[in-house]
C-alpha cells in the first residue's frame, strides 16, 4: 500500500468511527491533525492520547482512553501495512 493510500484509510477510519455522533463530514481537521501525527507515531498508546487530545481541544468533550485505543489500534494496523510493504 502506498502511504497516500494509508492517508485516506486512517482518514475513512477517524471519520467513521463519529464519537461525538454528529456526522463524519465534522473531523476534517481532527483526522488531518491525527493523520499526520500518525506518521511519526509508533506506538498505539501515542497514537490514542494524541487522539483525545485533539479531540478534546476541538469539540470541549472528553473521550475514554479506551475508545481512542480502539481507533489507534486500527491506526497503526494501516501504517504497519505500508511500512511492511515498502
Amino acid at each position: 500500500m502506498h502511504p497516500v493510500e494509508m492517508n485516506k484509510q486512517a482518514v475513512r477510519i477517524l471519520e467513521e468511527w463519529d464519537p461525538f455522533q454528529i456526522g463524519s463530514k465534522h473531523y476534517e481537521a481532527e483526522a488531518a491533525d491525527v493523520v499526520a501525527f500518525l506518521q511519526g507515531a509508533t506506538h498505539p498508546s501515542d497514537i490514542a492520547h494524541h487522539i483525545q487530545l485533539v479531540y478534546e481541544h476541538s469539540f470541549e468533550e472528553w473521550i475514554p482512553l479506551e475508545k481512542c485505543m480502539e481507533v489507534a489500534y486500527k491506526l497503526i494496523a494501516i501504517k504497519l501495512t505500508v511500512t511492511c510493504s515498502l
